[in-house]
């Protein structure tokens, strides 16, 4: 009997690990060697078992919708469908593993690739995607943050040309209801009534912020972040674009943004 449950707890313990030797943040295997039947055209991978797959961290061109020329997202989407169509992969999910469309939140790896088992770095080091950081998946922002960074760097894919650029706080007004990066230089920050306002210009009821609302703050207070801290420092902040006076990302967790540079 203990042969039995030693061989039990060994095989648990290697399905445990599995994803931890391609990356350990992504969490535990859901599913392994599974096929990969076709991309949508929303970028979801779909299994030879009807399951849908959303890409955890990872943002695609959205041509138009993003104000920019359709080709790029077009690219992306060939990129995408030349990685993962017909192959085998791993999928590595934590809890809650289902969005609200029924789709597994994962991580994807490719077992035994000799290049990059990784298929959300894959591409962003290719410039396909852009990272967004769901609050409840922060554990591989660090990994992925790199991946596109080396892509900017490299000006490959998208950011070969202006349409993707990371954008300043004076240009974002344009670009309201679209997924964009913006850096600046935070000149206040203040909490007033359990939100955070990081202001980037001096009429705060016209230029562009950073706000945390109530229910996210409490995130920033279990990572030891008190939001008023970035008053001086530049920073990097993504999201979607919305209107609050001013132009305005809502920022859900720490790993939302990106400090660039210590106070001038």
């Amino acid at each position: 009997m203990r042969g039995l449950w030693t061989g039990v707890l060994a095989a648990v313990l290697a399905a445990s690990t599995h994803a931890l030797a391609f990356a350990p943040c992504a969490g535990p295997v859901e599913a392994k060697n599974v096929h990969v039947l076709r991309v949508e055209k929303n970028a979801d991978l779909v299994l030879a078992d009807g399951r849908a797959v959303r890409l955890e961290g990872v943002i695609l061109p959205a041509g138009d919708r993003d104000h920019a020329p359709n080709y790029l997202a077009d690219q992306a989407l060939a990129g995408l469908t030349d990685l993962a169509r017909n192959r085998d992969v791993t999928l590595a999910v934590f809890v809650p593993k289902e969005d609200r469309y029924g789709r597994l939140r994962a991580e994807v790896f490719f077992p035994g690739a000799t290049d990059e088992p990784w298929l959300q770095i894959a591409l962003l080091r290719r410039g396909l995607a852009r990272v967004t950081i769901a609050p409840d998946r922060r554990e591989c922002a660090p990994e992925l943050y790199a991946a596109e960074a080396y892509a900017r760097r490299k000006h490959y894919g998208i950011w070969s040309s202006g349409f993707y650029d990371v954008r300043t706080p004076d240009e974002i007004g344009g670009f309201i209801g679209t997924f964009q990066i913006v850096e600046g230089k935070v000149l206040s920050a203040r909490v007033k009534d359990g939100r955070a306002y990081l202001d980037f210009g001096r009429d705060w009821r016209r230029d562009f912020k950073v706000t945390i609302s109530p229910d996210d703050m409490k995130r920033f207070r279990d990572t030891g972040v008190d939001p008023r801290t970035y008053e001086g420092l530049t920073i990097r902040a993504r999201g979607f674009v919305d209107e609050l006076g001013g132009p305005e990302i809502e920022v859900a967790s720490p790993e939302g943004i990106e400090v660039v540079q210590g106070p001038q």
